[in-house]
């Protein structure tokens, strides 16, 4: 009997959600697919699914994202599940940045059903893909040390620090992060505190600035 798989497609287009369910469908055997239309309803999904969620695929440019802090996010709550990156943008940065943060794919939207199987069946099989192109570039051009550093200071932050620099970015003070993460003052305080020095800065003005490196530059494309 083939292994069994339950993949999550996290998206807020339900067209490319459809699309992708069928492109899945047709090339893996015995998979259970979620939907999720935003970083929270992601989220959600894997509580619910516990343990059982053997991949997500996620789009960049979702509701909630805040550009590859969602990745970021995503990869230091459940370091166990692979994520790859599923996008319209075919931007060698983007690429090099998705896997630099922790994707184990970069897939583009607009790559061929086959091409698709082919990237997820790597990624469950505990490989990494990405289309050939971006891989030549990436393995023969210069190395993004500027991507390397930052990856390794943000990935010292747990789930709960990136939401809090998050919010950081959106402008928010403390007592609005304490309210909408159900926490003191304090806490987050204690927390604002953690980030600066993981990140090697020395105010919350500093850190929004490292953490708006994370967002995407390039407008969302429409698949």
């Amino acid at each position: 009997m083939a292994d069994s798989f339950q993949i999550l497609i996290a998206d807020d287009h339900p067209l490319v959600r459809g699309a992708l369910k069928q492109a899945l469908s047709s090339e893996l055997e015995n998979v259970t697919l979620y939907e999720a239309g935003s970083l929270s309803e992601a989220i959600e999904q894997i509580e619910a699914h516990s343990g059982d969620i053997d991949l997500v695929l996620l789009d960049l440019h979702m509701p909630g994202m805040n550009g590859f802090t969602g990745l970021f996010t995503l990869r230091a709550s459940y370091p166990d599940i692979p994520v790859s990156i599923v996008s319209a943008s075919q931007e060698l940065p983007v690429v090099r940045r998705s896997i630099e943060y922790g994707a184990s794919a970069f897939v583009p939207k607009s790559a061929p059903v086959d091409q698709i199987g082919t990237a997820i069946r790597t990624v469950l099989n505990g490989d990494m893909w990405m289309p050939d192109w971006a891989r030549d570039a990436i393995e023969n051009g210069p190395a993004d040390d500027e991507a390397t550093g930052l990856a390794e200071k943000i990935g010292q932050l747990t789930p709960q620090q990136l939401r809090v620099l998050n919010m950081l970015t959106e402008g928010k003070l403390n007592k609005q992060i304490a309210y909408e993460l159900d926490v003191t003052e304090a806490t987050v305080k204690a927390h604002v505190s953690a980030i600066l020095r993981k990140l090697s800065v020395h105010s919350r003005t500093q850190a929004v600035i490292m953490a708006r490196e994370l967002q995407l530059q390039e407008p969302a494309i429409e698949a």
